[in-house]
């Protein structure tokens, strides 16, 4: 194949090849930009359950822009030790992190309505929760065979799938606007469909650098558009600008340390969750930007990174931190595996951690202009795990457990209160999807046999049971 502008086919597959640094900027920060507001949208949801103010003349918007400014710094720590890694922390691939969503659930009801006073609860036992995390390093390498591609496809495609929502919510107006007028409305559709059509055409229609950075050019047009069209004002960007600090450093334990049992439980269980998703994630990023198998050693850095990155963040003020699977649609659209591209937007990210007047400015980006974005990524995740699906032999005994486990997974994440019934931190772990779809898979594919009978997948599947590897319908 031929060399593109950025370097050979093989170069793009390495983790460690680093191209020309005016290339490899861009690049870096369009992975900024691509999970930017899934990033800081969790310490966002956290302060208005806390009940800090959101005016710029709030008495805690101070506490508002520090827990967004921890959630951009601590992304950009724990992206580092996954691209740079310390020892055996770190799997040495361009993985994302980013502060996680599932453990919402946990923190928005230990801070509901205390204001400062619940947080002490809370980063105590995403401290805690995070070095369980970290262990996790130590044995999911030698349970990796329960782990199979029908597995994890199928985590990676229920992320892709549940994301797809959150996507489509940032294009109308964002959650905020639900319910509003404002919401779905022709101004924010077109804003998101701007950076959608201009992604997609430098994608399929340019080469080079234009085509491999097509996403952060499709932001900045959508971005340029929004101020043509009011959606943006030079006022907001100046009273943003205003009320954030020129530098600010993290202050450790701002909010002091409290051993809450329920705080330690939820996290460490939830826990499962996001390492089932990051080994997902580094499957996802071999298999779209190297078409390899991921390695027993880039799991286990990959999940010690996830877990020291969260512990270290909670010290400061920072939400738990996984790996973010946007990103890993990005590398499959780019083509560029290079772990140094990444290593440059972790640290752009410590800048804007550490200089609140950077992230302020980023903030002024409207969340439809994102959206735009992220309906790109989010779809991309899909098809990332569909293609690691396609590794899968579909026979019959494969169908049943995928079908079982994506039929109870989906379901929860589409009816959660059909299990409103069951006590508060299982109902939680059942509403996410994952955790059941994940458990089920794996449980099933370890106790049935090789093959089931003619009869029993015909009662299952009405006749319509695939033969063959990768496919629903050819034969072995």
């Amino acid at each position: 194949m031929a060399e593109t502008s950025i370097g050979t086919p093989e170069q793009l597959r390495d983790p460690n090849f680093t191209p020309a640094l005016h290339k490899a900027i861009p690049l870096g920060i369009q992975h900024v930009l691509a999970m930017f507001v899934s990033n800081v949208t969790p310490a966002i949801i956290v302060a208005g359950a806390a009940g800090f103010g959101f005016g710029s003349n709030s008495p805690d918007f101070p506490e508002l822009l520090y827990l967004i400014q921890m959630s951009m710094l601590f992304a950009g720590v724990a992206t580092l030790l996954q691209t740079v890694t310390v020892g055996p922390v770190g799997a040495a691939l361009p993985i994302v992190q980013g502060t996680s969503f599932a453990f919402l659930p946990i923190m928005i009801p230990l801070v509901a309505g205390k204001g400062v006073d619940g947080l002490a609860a809370l980063f105590g036992g995403v401290i805690i929760g995070g070095v369980f995390h970290a262990c996790l390093g130590a044995v999911i390498g030698k349970i990796r065979f329960a782990l199979p591609p029908l597995v994890t496809g199928l985590v990676v495609t229920m992320i892709g799938l549940a994301l797809v929502k959150v996507g489509i919510q940032y294009a109308a107006g964002g959650v905020p606007a639900i319910g509003t007028p404002e919401y779905g409305s022709m101004l924010n559709w077109s804003a998101a469909m701007v950076v959608v059509v201009v992604t997609l055409a430098l994608k399929f229609f340019a080469r080079g650098m234009l085509s491999v950075s097509a996403v952060l050019i499709g932001l900045a047009v959508g971005y340029l558009y929004a101020l043509m069209v009011g959606m943006v004002t030079f006022e907001a960007i100046g009273a943003s600008w205003g009320r954030a600090s020129a530098f600010a450093l993290p202050v450790p334990f701002k909010y002091g340390f409290e051993f809450s049992f329920a705080a330690v439980i939820g996290f460490c269980l939830m826990a499962f969750v996001s390492a089932i998703e990051t080994v997902g994630d580094v499957s996802g990023v071999t298999k779209g930007g190297a078409g390899r198998e991921a390695t027993d050693e880039e799991i286990s850095g990959a999940t010690y990174a996830d877990g020291f990155g969260s512990a270290l963040a909670g010290v400061f003020g920072g939400l738990p931190n996984t790996s973010f699977s946007q990103n890993v649609g990005l590398i499959a659209m780019t083509g560029v595996m290079s772990r140094h591209v990444v290593t440059i937007g972790a640290l752009f990210l410590i800048l804007c951690g550490l200089v609140p007047k950077v992230g302020a400015i980023i903030r002024t980006i409207p969340i439809e202009v994102l959206g735009g974005g992220v309906i790109v990524m989010f779809g991309m995740v899909v098809a990332a795990g569909i293609s690691m699906l396609s590794d899968v032999d579909w026979n019959r005994r494969n169908m049943v457990i995928f079908a079982i486990s994506l039929s109870i997974g989906f379901g929860l994440q589409l009816e959660p209160d059909a299990v409103q019934h069951l006590p508060d931190t299982l109902g939680i772990l059942m509403k996410s999807g994952l955790l059941p779809a994940a458990v089920i898979a794996i449980v099933l594919n370890l106790v049935l046999p090789e093959e089931l009978t003619d009869e029993a997948t015909e009662e299952v599947s009405g006749g319509m049971s695939g033969h063959g590897s990768g496919s629903l319908s050819g034969h072995k």
